[in-house]
């Protein structure tokens, strides 16, 4: 790595958390990057706008009349995503005041209106988390429950999908007179975008729908990737569940390459998630004609343990050769668990130890019992299966080095000196910095001048081989 002659390198800026890093780039690296969109100049106008003129729907004022109950009596119920999006609720510029304001406006009782984080089968958000999320003044004056997969006293049965799935789900949500859910749509590396029927499956529904909703005869179907929906029996579950349950209304929002506000969409929930949903498909694909050797990516906003930053890895594939090398460069700042749940520590673990086919054969064992989270190395498995072990660098310094043998792939860490290093920007950059050195060594020392891709927005931007 050291012979290595960087003077003709070039600066490429990696996100890494709430900030970046500067790492050198061989001259011939293509930076992957996704369409400018122009940025909402005022949000708060965005939002009145996009309530007074919502997509096949009356405004939320004409729903509320029409529910034939004095608005006085009436309970409303809104869906929320948790600390894992980086969806604009809290503040002048965000969702929740400009919905409150106009609920109440309508006759709606503060003390009748309930906030249900749609955690699916997250863990529950701390006290910090929602006041980041949805900001102080609303969370004193509302009340805000997390869903919880598990307790069927807070669970209600709503019948059985078309593919079998006996489904039961949030009471508060399903009882409440008038349902709204709201968050982010992106691409999304199963579903085909987030959103829309997502907040309500898998978001507050049970663990067993979850359990078949995250299953091999879904997630292993080629329809079920980034940005597809025909076709795709994840989209296709969620959304019959969340027409089952009955959403009145639903606001979601696009955000740029910087995660800023760029459309607000409001109105029937499949309608505005459509409409939504060609707006990210023209600005996040980004074409790819020739797969590269070596790709940088990062974790974004979503990947604050190990069990998230799979969207980045599944979503760098297309652009990878077989065999090539991935690198990802991690911000895991859950420091409650910043590799997953317990139960995603072994799974993952058992990945390693099983390899991709090894482990699939396990899940798809009659005898096999469904685990929480084995969905996400399920599709790590995906990763290492066109990579290999050695073609996969993770760089995250809140992983202790002792926990990196249950994790696939090659440590970042062992690229550095010392057994404790406490995280920091500057530790963050050499060691993504030593990564790609020490891949583009890899080839050297074979006689062969790697070719390499940059992918500016990590798991957001979904590069599309062509050709």
């Amino acid at each position: 790595m050291k012979k290595i002659d960087t003077k003709d390198w070039k600066k490429v800026f990696v996100e890494f958390g709430r900030n970046a890093i500067e790492v050198l780039v061989p001259p011939g690296c293509v930076e992957l990057t996704m369409k400018d969109v122009p940025v909402l100049p005022d949000p708060q106008k965005a939002f009145a706008e996009a309530f007074l003129n919502p997509i096949s729907s009356p405004p939320l004022e004409e729903i509320v009349r029409r529910k034939g109950k004095p608005p006085g009596e009436m309970s409303a119920a809104i869906a929320v995503s948790d600390i894992t999006r980086p969806v604009p609720y809290k503040g002048e510029n965000g969702i929740l005041r400009p919905l409150l304001r106009r609920l109440e406006s309508s006759g709606i009782k503060k003390e009748n209106i309930k906030i249900i984080v749609a955690t699916g089968m997250h863990r529950a958000s701390t006290p910090e988390e929602k006041v980041e999320m949805y900001g102080q003044e609303v969370v004193d004056q509302y009340t805000i429950l997390d869903h919880d997969c598990e307790n069927n006293d807070l669970l209600e049965s709503i019948g059985k999908t078309k593919r079998g799935t006996h489904v039961y789900v949030n009471r508060d949500f399903y009882f409440a007179d008038l349902k709204i859910t709201t968050g982010l749509v992106e691409s999304h590396f199963f579903t085909g975008i987030s959103g829309g029927r997502k907040s309500v499956c898998p978001g507050l529904v049970d663990v067993k729908t979850i359990q078949k909703f995250h299953g091999p005869s879904f997630l292993e179907d080629p329809n079920s990737t980034n940005l597809v929906l025909e076709g795709n029996p994840c989209h296709e579950e969620a959304l019959e569940v969340a027409q089952t349950v009955g959403v009145d209304f639903v606001i979601n929002v696009n955000l740029d390459k910087d995660l800023r506000l760029i459309r607000v969409f409001t109105g029937d929930m499949v309608e505005a998630n459509l409409r939504a949903f060609e707006m990210i498909k023209a600005y996040a694909e980004i074409p790819v004609h020739e797969e590269f050797d070596i790709v940088l990516t990062h974790s974004g906003y979503v990947g604050r343990d190990h069990y998230q930053t799979a969207k980045a890895g599944v979503g760098a594939l297309p652009a990878v050769k077989e065999g090539g090398v991935i690198i990802i460069a991690a911000n895991n700042r859950d420091f409650i668990n910043p590799i997953g749940s317990p139960e995603y520590r072994s799974l993952i673990h058992l990945l390693k130890m099983q390899g991709p086919d090894g482990y699939l054969d396990l899940l798809r064992t009659p005898s096999w019992k469904f685990t929480k989270d084995q969905w996400e190395p399920e599709v790590w498995g995906k990763v290492l299966k066109k990579m290999g072990e050695d073609g996969l660098i993770y760089c995250s310094l809140e992983i202790e080095r002792e926990n990196y043998c249950l994790l696939p792939g090659v440590c970042g860490l062992d690229f550095m000196k010392g057994k404790r290093i406490k995280p920091s920007l500057e530790k963050a950059q050499e060691m993504v910095q030593k990564a790609v050195l020490f891949a583009v060594s890899r080839y050297q020392q074979k006689r062969i001048e790697p070719t390499m891709a940059f992918l500016r927005e990590g798991p957001y931007a979904v590069p599309v081989l062509k050709g």
